[in-house]
């Protein structure tokens, strides 16, 4: 399995989806994928079908626009939650949608995602919400007012796909203030005691192949309290390096 865990595969602040080719995104993406892939779109709001089909179709078009045709495309939501075994089996590509963390995290929970891509032999795509779900346990990073508490469950077993907690969008967020208090410096920083994060921007993204996990862009790392820089736009880093 391949699985591309982006912060965001887009171009910022265009009025419509379009792949970025940042760091060779699309190049890599293209190298792996089969002729005419049968794509399955995994939503983080399952009861929004009709959300899901409107970003199920950016998805399609922006592809499209690269030259990448899919050969067939379903959405995998609480309408055809039954038929996730099938529809997992049938696809060679996943795409991994972003939202809300902890609601997408149910979902995949309550279809037995992880189970059914122990056998998968694919390609994954995540988005930003989907990389992190994509972790062996993922770490549920405060979004929405009232999840600074400490009551509020940081952690949930995720999809296995990687042991790597990314953190996307971090030039966007990284300034942000969540019930009063700096959502990195107050908040993440203090989870990182103990753990390892990885900071990604748009535009860079993690490939892990089975065989090694290699960061493509700029890309910071908290640990302990503790950020540092790893890579600059356009580098890359195995991360059998850091360990």
């Amino acid at each position: 399995m391949n699985a591309f865990l982006t912060s965001s595969p887009f171009v910022n602040d265009a009025d419509r989806a379009i792949l970025s080719n940042a760091n060779g995104f699309v190049e890599k993406i293209r190298e792996v994928l089969p002729e005419n892939p049968r794509c399955l779109y995994v939503s983080s709001s399952p009861d929004r079908h009709d959300l899901n089909c409107r970003f199920a179709a950016d998805i399609f078009t922006a592809f499209a626009e690269q030259g990448i045709f899919f050969g067939g495309f379903q959405i995998l939501d609480d309408w055809t939650a039954d038929n996730a075994p099938e529809l997992v089996k049938t696809s060679d590509f996943l795409v991994l949608a972003g939202g809300h963390v902890p609601t997408q995290n149910a979902f995949f929970q309550r279809v037995g995602l992880r189970d059914l891509l122990a056998d998968f032999n694919g390609t994954v795509m995540g988005i930003s919400a989907g990389t992190m779900n994509a972790a062996d346990w993922a770490y549920i990073q405060p979004e929405e007012p009232g999840e600074s508490s400490p009551d509020f469950p940081r952690w949930a077993r995720g999809l296995g796909l990687t042991d790597v907690n990314i953190l996307p969008h971090y030039q966007k967020v990284k300034d942000d203030i969540l019930d009063g208090l700096r959502l990195f410096e107050d908040i993440t920083y203090a989870d990182s005691m103990g753990n390892e994060f990885f900071a990604l921007p748009d535009g860079s993204f993690l490939l892990a192949d089975g065989q090694s996990q290699t960061i493509f862009g700029e890309s910071f790392r908290i640990r302990d309290g503790i950020l540092e820089k790893l890579t600059e736009e356009g580098e890359t880093l195995d991360l059998s390096r850091l360990r």
